[in-house]
């Protein structure tokens, strides 16, 4: 009976004595909605501070940037979000990202106009900071969170883990906890009213799509990424050499290769069906996500040009459209190597280093002028 009784008892090294261990070896669900809803903790806690920028005349931080964005989609057409005008000051926080970032203010710019008018009324919302108002915008920040950024976590984790042996599954819970406490995303979304996680998510949720074997929905959650910010191109070399290694290694090259294409460009046509009825105003747009005429790098960017700048005076010895092709050079010479080996070894876990490669590259070398 004493024996039996020593044998029931749960050890050190069994999980019921192990808080860890009982979270890994719960299941995938359990696991992730327990790390979910400390991570929702930490981003209601740094909600609750305050921001750059308040009460800071005249442009008030990135707060007053989102919150004029909503204003600006709410009061006109669609077709004068981009183009500078009496109604549209561009040089007043001006529509710098992608389309589906403009529908994205529209959207959280009803929510805005439904509880609190005031905050989106054209001119006179400028500089308005009612507690309202900034509740609401912390609120579009942590709902995009909820319903894109966490759901593609579950979704990469499950899909990535799905083939591991039973005893790498213990590192899951790391990985998710890695993912939803990032430090800087958190900071910069929820300190800041950014909406990074809208396009992160739909990045995880391609890559996710990926490792499914789902190339073509991942091919369209990848261009709704693109299509929101366009810094989502720091992993296109990635994605485009993965998915043509891939193409090229199947039956019918050709026909993989247009099935992609094709689905690639419907996603964009849709995205930016608005700004298509001629080229001046696909341009207008255009000419927005790329202000070369603010120089190679702002002060607070941690790039190479920025670094380097304290020896090498770049935006006052060579001119922009110089600085341009440089970097555009430094660019693509360092992340070909990388593209060039997923087209010719496309395995996932070369995908997943690819990305990494090629997202270094952008950074510190592309023209950062946003």
């Amino acid at each position: 009976m004493e024996k039996k009784k020593k044998l029931n008892q749960p050890t050190k090294s069994e999980p019921e004595s192990d808080i860890w261990a009982f979270l890994t070896c719960r299941g995938t669900k359990s696991t992730f909605v327990c790390i979910s809803l400390f991570a929702l903790v930490v981003r209601l806690a740094v909600a609750i501070h305050p921001y750059s920028g308040a009460a800071t005349p005249p442009k008030f931080g990135d707060y007053e940037a989102q919150r004029h964005w909503m204003e600006i989609t709410i009061n006109l057409p669609v077709k004068e979000w981009y183009r500078n005008s009496s109604t549209n000051d561009l040089s007043y926080w001006g529509l710098d990202y992608p389309p589906l970032t403009a529908y994205q203010s529209y959207l959280h710019g009803l929510l805005l106009k439904f509880f609190d008018p005031s905050s989106v009324s054209l001119f006179t919302s400028r500089g308005y900071e009612s507690y309202i108002g900034k509740l609401l915008m912390r609120w579009t920040v942590l709902s995009s969170d909820l319903l894109i950024f966490f759901p593609a976590v579950l979704y990469f984790v499950t899909a990535y883990y799905s083939k591991k042996p039973i005893g790498e599954k213990s590192s899951m819970a790391w990985h998710i906890a890695m993912v939803l406490l990032n430090p800087c995303l958190i900071l910069i979304d929820h300190g800041h009213f950014q909406y990074n996680c809208i396009s992160l998510g739909l990045t995880i949720a391609a890559v996710a799509a990926i490792f499914s074997d789902r190339d073509l929905v991942g091919s369209v959650f990848f261009s709704l990424a693109l299509n929101h910010k366009q810094m989502s191109a720091y992993y296109a070399p990635a994605f485009f050499g993965y998915l043509l290694g891939k193409c090229l290694r199947r039956r019918n090259p050709a026909f993989e290769i247009s099935k992609l294409g094709l689905v690639v460009l419907g996603t964009f046509a849709i995205v930016w069906l608005p700004y298509l009825y001629s080229a001046d105003a696909s341009l207008e747009v255009l000419s927005r996500l790329a202000p070369f005429e603010r120089g190679i790098y702002e002060d607070y960017v941690a790039n190479f040009w920025c670094t380097t700048s304290i020896l090498v005076k770049w935006k006052r010895l060579f001119a922009t459209q110089l600085l341009k092709l440089l970097s555009l050079a430094a660019t693509i010479s360092t992340f070909l190597p990388s593209m060039i080996q997923l087209i010719l070894l496309p395995t996932k876990q070369s995908f997943l280093y690819g990305m990494l490669n090629c997202s270094f590259s952008f950074y510190l070398f592309s023209f950062q002028g946003t």
